[in-house]
Order: C-alpha cells, then sequence, then structure tokens
C-alpha cells in the first residue's frame, strides 16, 4: 500500500497521528504470537500493574523499554510474546475497595465473604479496563489473546499447585511467631514491606524492685506499653554484677506479676545496665530466648493496635495512648526514673504507612534457606544458565539478600487474595493441606486467610504459560523468558523469588536477562510523592506532546540502572524532533513521483552525497545494534538522532535538492531511490522508540507489508559502503561550514556571493574537490571558485584550515585585520592545545604498546593533521602581519 502524500498534513499533529492507529495494530493481530516453532522465540511478560489505580510515570517508563525491545526483536524475525496482565495486589485492592464502602456507609463485615469479593472483582474490571487504555495510549504492543491475571483460574491452579508441592517438601510450614503486623490493615506482613524510617524516640529508665530481698534491676525500653507482656528479665551468664540474682524474682510493676532473673547469651553486658526486659509475644529477638526458657508468651495488644484484656485497666486504649497513661502511672510510683531522647530506626507499613507492630502470631511461613541456596548455586552456573543482570552491579545486590535470607511469612488477614489451600478438622484439629477441599466437607473448616501477593507474582514468568501443564504448546515454546524490565526497588520482592520458584519448579531461571532501571524523579532530582504533589501523569504528557515524544525522553534520558529526571522541556524538544522528521519526510514524499516499492534502485550512478548518506546510514545501523544488543537504549537514540537531524534532513536532503530539481531523469530517479531507501530504513530503526509517527510515514513511503511492526529490521549492505565517499563529504561540509562561520563573522549574508580560493594539499584532493564543485558553488554561494594544488594566495582575506585543504575568502573592505589575527591566535591556541593531547598520549609507552595498533594510528593520524593545520595557522598570521 502506498497512500498519497497529500494524507501527510503540512503540520505534525501528535493527537491526529496516534488515534485510531493502535487499533489497526491490534485487529490485525500484529502483535499476537504465531507459535511458530520454526521461528526463535523471544518472551517478556509484563511486570504487572496493581489493579489499585491507574499507571504512573514509572509504568510507562517500565513498559516503554519492555515495548521497545520486543519491536526489535519482532522486526529481526522472532516470534514474539509480549504477555500482558495484572497483578490482585491484596492488601493495596481491599483496602481501597473497603474505603469505598465506609463511603457507602457499610463494610466488608456487614456484606460477607462472598458479597465483599464480587464488590472487588467489580473494582478489578473497572481499573483494568483503565490501565488497558493506557497501555493502548503508550503504544504497548502486548498480545491481549494471552492476558492473565494473578487471580485467574490458571494462574489460581499454579498458586495451589507450588503451595502444596512445597508444603510436602517441608519448605512450607505453620507456626505461632512474631511477625511484621500491620494494625491499620490488619494484616501480617514480610520483612520486605516494612519501610524503616529513622524517628525521635525516646529510652524509658525503670526500676523493677526485687521479690525477696531489698533493691531493685534496671531496665530501659523505647516501648513501656509491651512491660504488660513481660515473662522475665535477662541478664549476660558471665556478667559479675548480677551472678547472685539469676533465678530470683522481681515484681512487674502495675502488674504485679512475679517474673523471673535469666542468664542468656542474647543480652550485650555492656549495653545500658546490662539488663533487658523480656518480652516474647512482641519483640522478635525475645521470641527467641522465650523458646530456649520455656517462657509463657503474653499477648497484650488486639490486632488493631488497641490494648486487650492482659493489658488490665489499659484494656481498649490505643497503643499509644496506653504508652502516654502507663509512663505517668510509671512516674508517679516512682518506677519510671529517666527518660533519655533518643532517635532509632521505626519500621513503617508499605501499604498504610501504620507504625507496624512486632506480634506473636500463628501464620503460614516458606523456609527459605533451600530455596535460596538453590537460586544461589544458580548464580555461579555459565552464563547460558544463570540470570544475567544488567547493569552487574545489580547481581551483588541480589546475591546479598538472598545468602541473607530469613524465611518469608506467606499468610494474610485479607479475603481478597488466593485462599490458603489448607483445611482444619472441626474437632480434632487436624491439618489437611489440598488442592481440593477434603471429601467430607462438612467437618472440616478451610483457613480464613490469603497468599501475600508476592506469592503468586513469584510463579509470574511460568503460570502465565500454562504451567503446571508441562506440556502447554506456549509453555514448551516461550518458557524460559528472555527479558525481564524492573526498577531496582523490587528486586527483593519480585525478581528473587522469581528466581527461586522457577529454580524449584522448573529447574531453570525463569529469564535470561534482567534489565534494572531506576526511579523517575523530578526536575529536582526528588522522589515522586503525593505529599510533595510532584509526580507526573503520563497521559497528561501524552495529551500535549504525544505518546512518541513521552516514550523517545523516557527511553533516552537515562542509562541502565540509573534514575530519570522528568524535564517538560526535555520532552518538548523530542516533540520538536519528531517535527523535524515529519517536514523532511513531507519534503521526501512530495518528491517520490509515483515511485513504487519495485522501482527503487540504487544501482545506478550515485553522487558522493548519495555514496556519503548510504554509507554513513550503514554505521548508525551498526551503531543502533551494538548499543540495543546491550540495552542502551539512549546511546543508540543519540546515534540516531544526530543521524537524523545533522546529516540526512540538515545535509543530504539540501544536497538532494540538485539533481531533484535538476535535468537529468536518472539521477533524478537514484536521488529519490536514495531518498525512499534512507527514509524507510530510517524509520524502521526510529519505530521501537516512537511507533505512531514512524508507522504513519512508513505507510505514504514505497514499501512492502501491511505495518511498519512487521517490517524487517534494517541491516547493513556491504555494497552501499563506501568509506571514500564519506571521507570526500566529510570534507566538502568542512569547507561549507567554515565558509559560512567566516560569512557570519564578518556579518556577510548568504545571499551575498562571495569569492572562494580552495588550495588542496594535493592532486587527489583537488579532483574530488573538483568533481563536486557544484556543490561549493551551491552551497557556499560563490562568485568565483578557484581549485588548485597552488594557488595565489590573496593579501586580505578570511582564512580557513580543513583536513586537505586551505580556504580563503577575498573580503577586501569587509575584513578587519586585527580582528582575523585574534581569531587565528583563538584557533592557535586550541591547535598547541590539541597538539599537546596527542603527542602526551603517543609519548605513554604503555598506550602505545597495549592500545589496538588502529587506534594508535588514528592518533598519529591527528596528530600529522594538527602539526599541519597549527603550521599554516602561524604562517597566515606571519602574513596578515606583514
Amino acid at each position: 500500500m502506498n497512500e498519497n502524500v497529500s494524507n501527510l498534513p503540512p503540520k505534525y499533529d501528535s493527537t491526529a497521528v496516534e488515534k485510531g492507529r493502535y487499533q489497526y495494530w491490534v485487529d490485525g493481530k500484529f502483535f499476537e504470537a504465531e507459535g511458530d516453532k520454526h521461528k526463535e522465540p523471544y518472551t517478556v511478560v509484563i511486570p504487572p500493574p496493581n489493579v489499585t489505580g491507574k499507571l504512573h510515570i514509572g509504568h510507562a517508563w517500565d513498559t516503554t523499554l519492555q515495548d521497545m525491545i520486543t519491536r526489535i526483536k519482532r522486526m529481526q524475525g522472532y516470534d514474539v510474546l509480549y504477555l500482558p496482565g495484572m497483578d490482585h495486589a491484596g492488601i493495596a485492592t481491599q483496602a481501597k475497595v473497603e474505603a469505598k464502602l465506609r463511603e457507602q456507609g457499610t463494610s466488608r463485615y456487614d456484606l460477607g465473604r462472598e458479597k465483599f469479593l464480587e464488590k472487588a472483582w467489580d473494582w478489578k474490571e473497572e481499573y483494568a479496563s483503565f490501565i488497558r487504555e493506557q497501555w493502548a495510549m503508550l503504544g504497548l504492543g502486548l498480545d491481549y489473546s494471552r492476558e492473565r491475571f494473578t487471580l485467574d483460574e490458571g494462574l489460581s491452579e499454579a498458586v495451589k499447585e507450588v503451595f502444596v508441592t512445597l508444603y510436602e517438601k517441608d519448605l512450607i510450614y505453620r507456626g505461632e511467631y512474631i511477625i511484621n503486623w500491620d494494625p491499620a490493615t490488619k494484616t501480617a506482613l514480610s520483612d520486605i514491606e516494612v519501610i524503616h524510617e529513622e524517628v525521635k524516640g525516646h529510652f524509658y529508665h525503670m526500676r523493677y524492685p526485687l521479690k525477696d530481698e531489698e533493691g531493685f534491676i534496671e531496665i530501659a525500653t523505647t516501648r513501656p506499653e509491651t512491660m504488660l507482656g513481660d515473662t522475665a528479665v535477662a541478664v549476660h551468664p558471665k556478667d559479675e554484677r548480677y551472678q547472685h540474682l539469676i533465678g530470683k524474682k522481681v515484681i512487674l510493676p502495675i502488674v504485679g506479676r512475679e517474673i523471673e532473673i535469666i542468664a542468656d547469651d542474647y543480652v550485650d553486658k555492656e549495653f545500658g545496665s546490662g539488663a533487658v526486659k523480656i518480652t516474647p509475644a512482641h519483640d522478635p529477638n525475645d521470641f527467641e530466648v522465650g523458646n530456649r526458657h520455656n517462657l509463657e508468651r503474653i499477648l497484650v495488644m488486639n490486632e488493631d493496635g488497641t490494648m486487650n484484656e492482659r493489658a488490665g485497666k489499659y484494656k481498649g486504649m490505643d497503643r499509644f495512648e496506653c504508652r502516654k497513661q502507663l509512663v505517668a502511672d510509671l512516674q508517679e510510683t516512682g518506677v519510671l526514673f529517666e527518660i533519655e531522647e533518643h532517635m532509632h530506626s521505626v519500621g513503617h507499613s508499605e501499604r498504610s504507612g501504620a507504625v507496624v507492630e512486632p506480634y506473636l502470631s500463628t501464620q503460614w511461613f516458606v523456609n527459605m534457606q533451600p530455596l535460596a541456596d538453590q537460586a544461589v548455586e544458580l548464580q555461579n552456573g555459565s552464563e547460558d544458565e544463570k540470570v544475567n543482570f544488567v547493569p552487574k552491579r545489580f547481581e551483588g545486590t541480589y546475591l546479598h539478600w538472598m545468602e541473607n535470607i530469613r524465611d518469608w511469612c506467606i499468610s494474610r488477614q485479607l479475603w481478597w487474595g488466593h485462599r490458603i489451600p489448607a483445611w482444619y478438622h472441626k474437632e480434632t484439629g487436624e491439618i489437611y493441606v489440598g488442592k481440593e477441599a477434603p471429601t467430607d466437607i462438612e467437618n472440616w473448616e478451610q483457613d480464613s486467610d490469603v497468599l501475600d501477593t508476592w506469592f503468586s507474582s513469584a510463579l509470574w514468568p511460568f503460570s502465565t504459560l500454562n504451567w503446571p501443564n508441562t506440556e502447554d504448546e506456549d509453555f514448551k515454546h516461550f518458557f524460559p523468558t528472555n527479558t525481564l524490565v524492573t526498577g531496582y526497588d523490587i528486586i527483593f520482592f519480585w525478581v528473587a523469588r522469581m528466581i527461586f520458584q522457577s529454580k524449584e519448579f522448573n529447574d531453570e531461571r525463569p529469564f535470561e536477562d534482567v534489565l534494572i532501571h531506576g526511579l523517575v524523579r523530578d526536575a529536582d532530582g526528588r522522589k515522586m510523592s503525593k505529599s510533595l504533589g510532584n509526580g507526573v501523569d503520563p497521559m497528561e504528557v501524552i495529551e500535549k506532546y504525544g505518546a512518541d515524544s513521552l516514550r523517545y525522553f523516557l527511553a533516552t534520558g537515562s542509562t541502565p540502572g540509573q534514575d530519570l529526571r522528568f524535564q517538560w522541556e526535555k520532552v518538548e524538544s523530542t516533540w520538536n524532533f519528531i517535527n523535524k522528521i515529519w517536514n523532511a519526510s513531507r519534503f521526501v514524499l512530495m518528491n517520490m513521483e509515483e515511485l513504487k516499492y519495485e522501482d527503487i534502485d540504487l544501482s545506478g550512478e550515485k553522487s558522493v552525497a548519495d555514496k556519503w548518506i548510504l554509507t554513513r546510514l550503514n554505521q548508525t545501523i551498526e551503531q543502533v545494534n551494538k548499543n540495543v544488543e546491550r540495552y542502551d537504549f539512549g546511546e543508540a537514540g543519540r546515534h540516531l538522532y544526530n543521524f537524523i537531524w545533522d546529516e540526512f534532513c540538515d545535509w543530504y536532503i539540501e544536497m538532494a535538492k540538485l539533481p531533484l530539481y535538476g535535468e537529468d531523469e536518472e539521477a533524478k530517479h537514484t536521488t529519490r531511490s536514495v531518498l525512499a531507501y534512507v527514509l524507510d530504513n530510517t524509520m524502521r530503526m526510529l519505530h521501537p522508540y516512537m511507533p505512531f509517527v514512524t508507522e504513519e510515514i512508513w505507510q505514504h513511503l514505497p514499501h512492502q507489508g501491511e505495518s511498519i511492526t512487521r517490517a524487517a529490521w534494517p541491516e547493513v549492505r556491504d555494497d552501499l559502503h563506501d568509506e571514500n565517499a564519506a571521507e570526500e563529504m566529510k570534507r566538502l561540509v568542512a569547507i561549507i561550514r567554515s565558509v559560512r562561520n567566516i560569512r557570519a563573522e564578518v556579518d556577510t549574508p548568504m545571499s551575498k556571493q562571495i569569492e572562494l580560493v580552495v588550495q588542496a594539499n594535493d592532486t587527489d584532493i583537488e579532483g574530488q574537490l573538483e568533481a563536486n564543485r557544484h556543490y561549493l558553488e551551491r552551497f557556499c554561494n560563490t562568485s568565483e571558485l578557484t581549485i588548485a594544488t597552488k594557488v595565489e594566495v590573496p593579501e586580505k582575506a578570511m582564512s580557513a584550515v580543513v583536513t586537505g585543504a586551505d580556504l580563503y575568502l577575498p573580503l577586501e573592505g569587509l575584513i578587519d585585520t586585527e580582528k582575523e589575527i585574534a581569531r587565528l591566535q583563538t584557533e592557535l591556541e586550541k591547535l598547541n592545545k590539541e597538539v599537546e593531547r596527542v603527542q602526551k598520549k603517543l609519548g605513554n609507552e604503555k598506550f602505545v604498546s597495549k592500545a589496538p595498533e588502529k587506534v594508535v594510528a588514528e592518533e598519529k593520524q591527528k596528530e600529522k593533521d594538527y602539526l599541519d593545520k597549527r603550521a599554516k595557522v602561524e604562517e597566515r598570521i606571519k602574513e596578515l602581519r606583514g
């Protein structure tokens, strides 16, 4: 299909260009994986966004990088699967739905579990549709025929399979432990769902009186309300101060309960008084001490952070209100004798922001050590077996966490999520774990808890491909996946868990590469947050500048692993770049003269400009390929930008006008062919960055196929490579630029014709310049042009030195001799610095002996060029001074 150029409007309008294009791609099934066994597969699974809200700028960055990778691979001929999906996000989604119910004057308890889950599913459907709309606006090439959700039927089967298998291997167990408890959402949290912040608090110093003798023992705590659950005071067994008290008892103030003084190595005898209170139900270390000494575990709080009946007269108070009242009471009795200010790290719930309470609870856990050991061992394998982190330094971050692993608390006191496949016998209390409910179900009651959201997300690379059915065609073809793209902030939450679960259940890595990016920050480098009000809605950016501008900015604004600063002016400069591309494309299309794809012919006589642009296209393809292979899209984008803006638009198109507006029909046809070929290949390389505008332009070019999404990725053509022509063109551009610079210096407009004298260094260069005289006459606007190896140097002239030639512009009456000498002096200083730099490099024996021969040769050539130029500048200064 070759649409008429008149369909390409004179002005670029991102809204008009992007409207309807995504639907065209989806309807054409261009993004659907074929499952073709003859093609090499390439799989990227989307990190599933939570169905709690709309996508933020971080999602836009993450998915843009994924989409770019998959578009490139699709064009390179792979059978690409870019798999979409969303996460049920247990705590976060339930909190949103409960908040909505509160606004309606009801609660989940009023509705009951089944009705509440219906409301949660309604919420999911509403927000899933928002997310799909945003994916469409971003232009993501997702295969919707394979879309998954972490709570869908297939994934539920996978979750049950994993839970039951791990339980049968004794890698999942149920036990009473101190866990991180969020009193706001009333659920357990894993260690990595706790954010630690430095908070100004206090050390409360107290004296617990001895039971059978005069005196007391001093202790200190940051959480005095937990003393109500104390069951011992511990000292170090080798602390001579307390040897005589070990085994004796103290009276717990306020409560009046007798508690024993025990000896345990856990106590640091150098810290404080050397004695510590032990509260096994409210502190993880005390819990372990309690186990060693068979101490009672007394829980003094309710799940919502209020005090329970074991707290005596403080029953019903909020924990922090209890603290205030208890401190006052302890001060009044003289037990509390000092309050010391103290900065300490306090855990907060990542989801609710509430202060996390270490809390005794019966929960389900994963025994992590065996799984972590396997995952670490995987990284000791070959490159073909291990997970390759990009940048490499993040492998160290991952391994450090895996090597210091703690058991994973996986049960959550929620209704929205994968319900734990465990049942308790109503009479015997026996536990049954299985994929299906017990047959005599009336005698059993299922665990009311659900699994941590990350438990199902950890299976994402294979559960989405219909595992545990390992004979499934998609699973066999597309697993393991190829590249995971994600932020460094969820290496522990998600990346690590996917690796150990895949190793355990598939005995191989879940993906070959993990491309790690940073966070999007504001222009000042601050983290985006609601409190600062500095967040950016990607849809607003698209509305203003289009998806292509946003995507190109996101893809090129940072190097792998680094944070990205969002700057509106940079998005705008990308929009200007697209305008440049649009205008250049319109010029090319207006000069196609009904050229069809099969008419493109590059075998004819080509000008030096033709040979140069084709050579530069080859070099750009090489550079882009090299950089995208290492995921450096910023560097690849820079090469594309320079080629398009500086070389294709600013130089080649201008030079192409000479044959296009001339009388030579063969030259016209060759020029049209070169223009069509170069623009076509450029649009293909730019397509992963800017899918919409490149498709629009490509559809108007002579082309084959229905969509650029399925067009072949550009390849280097050796038959179109001419280094000599590239050097010739480089010299012509240098001459034209020098002449334009001189004109600017002496305020001579381009419209005014000038005389130009070019002295070539040798006859070869003279011949090349003579053959391209028409370019110099046109772009320097000469009234007279002299090209020779020996010229009569004008007495009064502006001059310039380029590689291989000297330029003189006789500008009698326009030149200020003193100004020209000053300019040449500045030029001489620059050349002196360059000569000094290159000679220092060549004088370094290490560099000369270790650098590749080609690099050393290039430096020697630079030295020769700089010395030649310097000599000529010095000679010219001498001449002007006369």
